[in-house]
């Protein structure tokens, strides 16, 4: 599984304006919905409850919400850069600037796991969220997300 099965050049949100966690995951939700047929609401509450049990803030201003779906065909994800750092809860209590969010079928446990292992080694790396820090360009976000990731394979 690469990148590139995952997400699609409209699936980036390259100038997110959101003054709050929430939001932003409505406004990823919104992005997910047109993607996968499923409404907004049963993807932002899926997320939301996912919230619930621990952030998604992984530190260093990245944040991958996930959650599972009844009935989604395959693994899909969003990625957004915000115009302006949030707070997301982190664990570092750093602002959230770089947000990776998967939506996976309740079926796909080690392929879920395989893809959250994938974005998170991708988002570890500093110079890749530099350079995606550093443009604000839907085709340089996906071309550095899905190019990228082929260095990381493990």
């Amino acid at each position: 599984m690469s990148l590139s099965d995952l997400i699609t050049p409209d699936a980036i949100m390259p100038k997110l304006k959101a003054a709050s966690k929430k939001q932003v995951l409505q406004e990823m939700s919104e992005v997910a919905a047109k993607l996968t047929g499923f409404p907004e609401r049963q993807i932002f509450d899926v997320l939301l409850e996912r919230e619930r049990l621990g952030t998604t803030g992984v530190g260093q201003g990245i944040a991958i919400p996930h959650g599972k779906l009844q009935k989604l065909d395959r693994i899909y994800g969003v990625f957004a850069r915000l115009d302006q750092p949030i707070d997301f809860d982190s664990i570092d209590e750093r602002p959230v600037d770089l947000i990776f969010l998967l939506l996976a079928p309740e079926s796909a446990g080690a392929d879920h796991l395989k893809a959250l292992a994938k974005v998170s080694r991708l988002l570890r790396d500093r110079k890749v969220c530099e350079k995606l820090r550093g443009t604000d360009s839907s085709d340089a976000i996906y071309a550095l997300l899905t190019e990228s990731i082929t260095h990381h394979a493990a």
